[in-house]
């Protein structure tokens, strides 16, 4: 699942900058089994932005219990979107791994709840 010789598209720098990515702590984590695909449902602190809920495919590599208070990084203005019976706010992004499995991705030292990536 590469995608390194594959062309994109090139975008503007305004493309970019009105994507608002933000690093988060999370709060709350929940197993959500219900869901079509087993994920973990999140509460996740923003600071400024205030909590977020998301759900997230990362069951494979993610306990929620060891979630809590781990940073993540979140697409934070995309419209919220109804996962089944969860209403998710945020998308935390993640990278596929060698079997394509969601690893989350985060800042490697502590930041500040709301900072933006740029």
């Amino acid at each position: 699942m590469s995608d390194a010789g594959a062309a994109t598209p090139q975008i503007a720098w305004d493309d970019f900058a009105r994507v608002d990515i933000r690093v988060g702590t999370v709060t709350r984590a929940e197993p959500y089994p219900e869901a079509r695909v087993p994920a973990i449902k999140l509460w996740v602190d923003f600071g400024e932005l205030g909590e977020k809920r998301s759900s997230a495919q990362i069951t494979r590599h993610y306990d929620p219990a060891e979630l809590i208070g781990r940073q993540v990084l979140a697409v934070v203005n995309f419209p919220a979107r109804q996962i089944g019976k969860v209403r998710s706010e945020v998308l935390v992004l993640g990278l596929p791994d060698a079997a394509g499995e969601v690893v989350l991705i985060g800042p490697d030292r502590p930041i500040p709840d709301g900072g933006r990536l740029y």
